[in-house]
């Protein structure tokens, strides 16, 4: 594997902050929209339609605008970043990958993430591209940062619509990462079993995959799930 791409939120980042500040936002409980949130990823929903549950008239792309311009728009530190993220990215540049952290996400949530000065190569969101996953589009401009062949590019996220499919379908390599509402809720399902080429229970786990043979006619459970 010559080049590693990173989902952001829930492979990286933890999105606790994000949903609890809307909750802080709409004035209701952080609990309530959590389970929201779970409900319409179980659905098989797009998370963010829990806000649309709480307030459907409610535009959320303006009422993301007015939180910014109350002073409560996106924030991001070193405490929202999974423990495993900076040493394993650390690990993986060590061992000669090339490491990229691309997906949806703000021009803002980009600013951020870069200025944590993480150890990779480019930090780039969907926002910033003007394409967002699952399009196509997205991994196309994945594999022209890649500097590599797509079959010698991963890319990891915990979400199968989002992240694990559109790549496959692409001809990335693609690992599901059992982590978040997301990712430990579809981790076992049929269809995520048979596309992952890698199943993560932790990022800890990439740097042995480096030797593993790419292309196995199975997806290998890293460790028993």
């Amino acid at each position: 594997m010559e080049t590693i791409v990173f989902d952001i939120g829930e492979t990286l980042v933890r999105d606790d902050r994000y949903w609890a500040s809307w909750a802080n936002w709409l004035g209701v409980p952080p609990h309530t929209l959590s389970a929201l949130v779970g409900a319409a990823v179980a659905q098989g929903r797009d998370s963010a339609d829990a806000l649309s549950i709480l307030r459907p008239d409610m535009d959320i792309a303006e009422a993301s605008l007015a939180r910014t311009a109350a002073g409560r728009g996106e924030h991001l530190a070193e405490s929202d970043l999974y423990p495993d993220v900076r040493p394993t990215l650390a690990e993986l540049r060590a061992l000669g990958v090339r490491v990229v952290v691309a997906g949806n996400g703000t021009v803002r949530a980009g600013e951020l993430l870069r200025a944590l000065d993480l150890p990779v190569d480019l930090v780039v969101t969907s926002d910033e591209w003007g394409v967002a996953k699952p399009d196509p589009e997205f991994f196309a401009r994945v594999l022209e940062v890649s500097g590599a062949a797509p079959g010698s590019t991963l890319y990891v996220g915990d979400h199968p619509a989002n992240d694990l499919f559109p790549a496959k379908s692409c001809g990335l390599q693609a690992a599901h990462i059992r982590r978040g509402a997301c990712g430990y809720w579809w981790a076992d399902h049929p269809d995520v079993v048979a596309t992952a080429d890698f199943r993560l229970n932790a990022l800890t786990d990439l740097p042995g995959l480096l030797n593993q043979v790419p292309d196995a006619p199975r997806p290998r459970a890293l460790r028993a799930l």
